[in-house]
């Protein structure tokens, strides 16, 4: 495949009973990303699939099936079957490290405790690889993670979500246009 293509793996868990949860936040990125570009999700190996273009760039967006843990397996496979390096990926993902709407993109690192990074960076046998980090906030008491990632958004946060959302949606678009480095100038601290 073309060096203008990208592989957007957006990480979530598939089931109603997660829609609009804190640790689906990679699959409304998604969706609207969908959405602007005016494309329909099928579903394929391993994920649901759609892609699109802008400016002569493709876009490929997947919303791996295979539950959080085990992203790696649809992001691994997708990777190969389009042929393109890692490079030419973009992961975006939850994270409780960073603030609620608060939007981090990096060249490569640790999987900060997240599982759906660590079954990727296992399967791709490397940490280089850039990701976009979503954040969630972290206001839960001991032993309450799980829970609290699994929940939704208050009622109170749903607004700066869904602006942040359409933040996300553009870093994305950026990476995809105008490449890494612009891409974290422009929306990491925005």
């Amino acid at each position: 495949m073309s060096e203008r293509t990208f592989l957007i793996a957006c990480l979530g868990n598939p089931g109603p009973e997660y829609t609009h949860t804190r640790h689906n936040i990679g699959f409304e990125v998604a969706d609207l990303l969908a959405e602007q570009l005016d494309c329909k999700w099928e579903d394929k190996r391993f994920a649901w699939h759609t892609a699109g273009s802008v400016k002569g760039r493709k876009i490929i967006l997947i919303k791996p099936t295979t539950y959080m843990n085990l992203s790696g397996r649809a992001v691994l496979y997708w990777l190969q079957h389009y042929k393109l390096d890692n490079e030419q990926l973009l992961v975006v993902t939850d994270d409780i490290n960073l603030a609620s709407g608060q939007i981090r993109i990096k060249a490569k690192g640790s999987d900060g405790g997240h599982n759906g990074l660590r079954n990727i960076q296992e399967m791709l046998g490397t940490r280089d690889f850039p990701r976009l980090r979503f954040g969630v906030g972290n206001d839960f008491a001991p032993g309450q993670q799980v829970h609290y990632v699994l929940g939704k958004w208050p009622p109170e946060e749903a607004a700066l979500i869904k602006e942040r959302l359409a933040i996300a949606a553009d870093a994305v678009r950026s990476f995809a246009l105008e490449g890494l480095e612009r891409a974290m100038n422009q929306f990491n601290g925005a």
